[in-house]
């Protein structure tokens, strides 16, 4: 029985991959330490999963980018109002996690002051829109 031989190439292939494995919850990039297999990045991530309030938060980002034009952006703010007009602060958090798995499907770009950001160190206000 021969012991593998790991190449330069493989390597690098297999750290590009590890490295760009996003939380599926919130769609936060995970650790370089973080395990292969690991689906979620924390243990409330994993407890909090992906309910019906994030896929309904998707779809209206979704909806509200379409109505608008292909240059155009939207606020986190203007998805939360979208699906809960009274209470829509409470789910300004749970709309930016949308928009973070969002970006980790290439669906959608962050941006801050018209520049494309990385979402997981995003602070402060952001805009979502389709990529360009």
């Amino acid at each position: 029985m021969g012991r593998a031989i790991r190449t330069a190439a493989h390597a690098e292939a297999s750290e590009s991959a590890h490295a760009e494995r996003t939380c599926a919850g919130c769609g936060r990039r995970m650790s370089k330490s973080t395990a292969p297999e690991a689906k979620w990045c924390s243990a409330a991530c994993r407890k909090h999963g992906v309910d019906d309030t994030d896929r309904a938060l998707e779809q209206r980002i979704d909806e509200l980018l379409a109505a608008r034009a292909r240059s155009s952006s939207i606020c986190p703010s203007e998805v939360a109002r979208a699906l809960d007009p009274d209470d829509w602060r409470d789910l300004m958090e749970p709309a930016r996690r949308a928009a973070r798995r969002m970006v980790a499907r290439g669906e959608v770009e962050i941006t801050q002051h018209g520049v494309v950001i990385d979402p997981s160190t995003a602070k402060g206000p952001i805009r979502i829109r389709r990529p360009r």
